[in-house]
């Protein structure tokens, strides 16, 4: 059977690459592994066939014959465990691997999806200007060590990894607000990971959706 994954009918992004199924279909995309997208409405998502594999009513979900799985991240990992090319093959260097997943999801992004939804929802309020600047100091002290970290080494530990691909999508969202660039080294590792090949392709695809939904 064809992998399914979920995603937006109609993105929130309008097709700039963040909505979390980019992680999945990029995944996929580096393994080779083709796979089908069902488009789901917001109303949808809230409905009990969705609800029964994504409990919080998201995307993206992912099936695979008699596996459901929801979280980007628990997903990028399967694909990742079942295919070669998202994971080191010494032992040590998967665990590294794997705690890179961990800290793009768990230390980066949360102030970067903070500062992006204060900027949507909070943008009229009172606190909004001590809000976005202490959001921001938080995104700084952590792209500083980011940084140092990475130095002049194009990927974060060895070669290309999952624990890459999902830290590049996280930095991505901060395209657009300056910030990336005062770190010469993320931002070039953010094109890097944009340069290749899967990238794109899962970009494009996510981008017709998108265009196709505007047209409609």
């Amino acid at each position: 059977m064809t992998i399914t994954i979920t995603a937006f009918e109609r993105s929130p992004d309008r097709g700039r690459g963040l909505a979390r199924d980019m992680r999945v279909r990029w995944a996929l995309e580096e393994v080779g592994e083709p796979y089908d997208v069902c488009l789901v409405s917001f109303k949808e998502m809230k409905e009990p066939a969705h609800l029964a594999i994504q409990p919080f009513g998201q995307i993206p979900t992912y099936e695979d014959g008699d596996l459901a799985l929801f979280e980007s991240g628990a997903i990028v990992f399967h694909i990742a465990e079942e295919h070669q090319g998202l994971l080191p093959d010494g032992r040590n260097a998967r665990a590294r691997a794997l705690a890179w997943m961990f800290a793009a999801l768990n230390t980066v992004e949360p102030p970067i999806f903070d500062r992006s939804l204060a900027t949507i929802l909070e943008r009229d309020q009172p606190w909004y200007a001590h809000r976005l600047r202490a959001l921001e100091d938080v995104i700084r002290m952590r792209l500083a060590s980011l940084s140092k970290h990475l130095g002049d080494a194009d990927w974060l530990d060895g070669p290309f990894s999952a624990g890459d691909l999902l830290m590049v999508t996280v930095l991505r969202r901060l395209h657009g607000s300056g910030i990336l660039e005062e770190y010469p080294n993320l931002a070039a590792y953010v094109a890097r990971g944009e340069a290749r090949p899967a990238y794109k392709r899962a970009f494009e695809a996510q981008l017709a959706v998108a265009a196709a939904a505007s047209a409609g």
